[in-house]
């Protein structure tokens, strides 16, 4: 479904990715783990064309990216962004729909409500939810908005950038738990860029470790514990000595 190529992106002397090849397969989960500031988020800049690669080929079903119309190709993504996002002054359904308000295909309000209701009830939120402001909602209510907006479309591919930051555990597995039912109930293709090794377990179908520019290890997600590159052990055991530690 996502093709990466030999992607190279730096920022003036900073070199983000230096040579990224990887591909995640249809209805496939794959996360990608990493260090702050390993280029995780660059990555997904650089497939959504938000920021374009320096080399290297990207293709969503076998097509260039930067060939395709802008509008048709980001209307096939959804995306959870980390600090939810929301927009404060609208109410919470009207966030929920903010794709199906504008744009090519929007529909009338009535219509879109109805559609935002029901998504925010896949993610066990009421209806009493939707005339909300986000400022009325926890972290933890908010994190499903974001995630009923980013299914509002039903999108073919689903960006999850940090999906748990900030929330407690038991929220935090909570989230977790969804975004997997919700993944294999659309059949749709994930990516999620994530530090909490509990999503990650709970997430992936697959895993990808971004290190140093580069894919130091990939597999299945059942594989990781018993791997034997130094550092992914090191990261998804957070042990402060290390190659990874050797190297700051």
């Amino acid at each position: 479904m996502i093709a990466l190529d030999d992607v190279c992106k730096a920022f003036g002397a900073n070199r983000v990715l230096c040579g990224v090849t990887l591909s995640v397969g249809r209805g496939e989960s794959l996360v990608v783990i990493g260090g702050s500031g390993s280029g995780k988020s660059v990555l997904l800049k650089c497939i959504l064309g938000l920021v374009p690669p320096d080399s290297g080929r990207i293709a969503l079903d076998g097509q260039d990216v930067t060939r395709l119309p802008r509008d048709p190709f980001l209307a096939r993504f959804g995306m959870l962004f980390q600090g939810g996002a929301l927009f404060d002054s609208l109410r919470v359904w009207e966030n929920v729909a903010f794709r199906l308000l504008r744009g090519p295909g929007r529909r009338p309000r009535a219509e879109a409500r109805a559609a935002a209701i029901a998504k925010l009830a896949r993610v066990g939120l009421g209806a009493a939810t939707a005339d909300l402001y986000p400022a009325e909602l926890s972290g933890g209510m908010q994190k499903r908005v974001g995630l009923a907006r980013a299914i509002a479309a039903d999108p073919e591919v689903i960006f999850f950038d940090e999906p748990t930051t900030g929330l407690d555990p038991i929220m935090a597995g909570v989230i977790n738990a969804l975004i997997r039912e919700i993944v294999v109930e659309m059949g749709a293709t994930a990516i999620t860029i994530t530090h909490d090794m509990a999503s990650v377990r709970a997430i992936a179908d697959r895993v990808a470790m971004l290190h140093d520019g580069v894919i130091r290890w990939q597999g299945p997600v059942a594989g990781m514990d018993a791997a034997s590159d130094p550092f992914l052990q090191q990261f998804i055991h957070g042990r402060a000595e290390g190659p990874i530690a050797a190297l700051r």
